[in-house]
């Protein structure tokens, strides 16, 4: 997930929150399941979510794996509270504002803000 998060980074989740397209989230992988995965929700499938690495190299998601069954995905990331804070779950009207008003034009805020942008994928 570099460049958003890195190996060792302590995180908030929120278990059981809902889902949308461009939230991060925790899951169980679903070939190792005592193992916890956090990725981009990238889009919802008839099979379960479509989770992608920000880190396009790395193919370790969905690419590799399919579409990951709704019963592993255990939450939404909300915080990365170390080493340095950083919201990464902003409401859906923050979220609006950022992509629909003249926000949208201050480059890179909407990403620093954790709104996901479909380009950016």
């Amino acid at each position: 997930m570099v460049p958003t998060l890195r190996e060792g980074d302590q995180l908030l989740v929120r278990y059981g929150a809902r889902i949308r397209p461009g939230a991060v989230v925790l899951f169980r992988h679903p070939f190792q399941q005592d193992l916890l995965v956090v990725k981009r929700a990238a889009e919802r499938r008839s099979k379960g979510w479509w989770l992608l690495s920000d880190n396009r190299p790395v193919d370790s998601d969905s690419r590799s794996y399919g579409a990951v069954p709704d019963e592993l995905v255990l939450g939404r990331v909300l915080l990365r509270l170390r080493p340095r804070p950083a919201w990464l779950a902003p409401g859906r009207r923050l979220e609006r504002l950022l992509l629909t008003t003249g926000l949208a034009r201050v480059p890179g805020l909407a990403r620093r803000l954790g709104v996901w942008v479909d380009a950016e994928l």
